[in-house]
């Protein structure tokens, strides 16, 4: 007897099944992982730069220091000596804009005397007023420093010296900072066998600006022909930064 022409609905139903099957496990199979490139390797450098220059301001801080019983006496006198200082800044080329009033204060004096055990009594009182006065010209410092004591100051508190451009002079050392960083950096790279790439990040780590040198007189006698003698030095301005770059 002769074979059907046609396979029978029983055998395409199972061919159709096995191809889904075989289509199923094939979807199912994990794709093959490719190999991804290594990260590039980094660097990371610290550098500091540093500029000095020689300070073109200064700033004096003196006070007019009085007691006395009454604190209206003592307010009266003081407020006078203040004043006779400060007229006689003006009078030797001080701007009003340069001279400023700060520390003023009212203070009572107690008397230890008794029994330390008991509440000491007020004995009097004491007033501070001070001004601040700023000096543009450097050659004037020690005789601006004598005409507040002979005007009436009896305490000069502190001295310091000023960079009036210390902005730019500190975008300078910015700048020597990175150029230090980048130096090591090309050392390092060149020494291992390889080139440094792009910057990965740059951090500023700190500045440092001049500290004020502090100079304390009180009771000060100083004859006219006598300016304090001053020399201003040099004051430095630095900056650190931390730079990391790819490697090629």
């Amino acid at each position: 007897m002769n074979a059907p022409l046609f396979p029978s609905v029983s055998l395409l139903r199972k061919a159709v099944l096995a191809a889904g099957l075989s289509a199923a496990l094939v979807s199912a199979a994990p794709a093959v992982a490719q190999d991804s490139p290594a990260p590039a390797g980094t660097i990371t450098m610290q550098g500091r730069g540093a500029v000095s220059v020689a300070p073109d301001m200064a700033v004096i801080s003196a006070s007019v220091v009085t007691t006395g019983k009454s604190t209206p006496d003592v307010l009266a006198e003081n407020s006078a000596a203040i004043a006779k200082v400060i007229e006689a800044l003006k009078a030797n080329g001080i701007e009003a804009k340069d001279i400023q009033t700060q520390g003023f204060g009212i203070f009572p004096r107690y008397d230890h005397s008794k029994d330390s055990s008991s509440q000491p009594d007020i004995a009097g009182y004491e007033v501070r007023n001070g001004v601040e006065v700023k000096i543009r010209d450097l050659a004037k410092l020690g005789s601006v420093l004598t005409l507040v004591v002979e005007s009436g100051a009896n305490s000069v508190d502190s001295t310091r010296f000023e960079v009036s451009n210390a902005d730019e002079v500190l975008d300078e050392a910015r700048k020597k900072a990175v150029e230090a960083a980048l130096h090591k950096a090309e050392i390092f790279a060149a020494a291992a066998g390889v080139k440094l790439g792009a910057i990965a990040d740059i951090t500023e780590d700190g500045i440092e600006m001049p500290r004020p040198y502090m100079m304390r007189a009180e009771g000060m006698i100083m004859s006219k022909s006598a300016d304090v003698p001053i020399e201003a030095g040099e004051e430095t301005i630095s900056a650190s930064v931390t730079i990391r770059w790819t490697l090629k």
